[in-house]
């Protein structure tokens, strides 16, 4: 059987940590941040754990 080859864009959006837990940047952080709140894009700026129920089609894509 080939090799499962990494998806490069989902590559550049997660991150697995030593223990497993993959990791995702929030959305909505990138432009249009005058008519949100301070409170709001603190809260957009921190990293997040995929749901459980991405968890097996983003470990495929990553090719884990």
């Amino acid at each position: 059987m080939p090799k499962i080859k990494t998806h490069k864009g989902a590559a550049k959006r997660f991150k697995i940590t030593g223990s497993g837990k993959i990791l995702r940047v929030k959305a909505y952080k990138s432009h249009i941040l005058t008519k949100k709140n301070a409170k709001r894009k603190r809260r957009l700026g921190n990293v997040e754990k995929v749901s459980s129920s991405d968890k097996k089609k983003v470990r495929r894509l990553l090719g884990k």
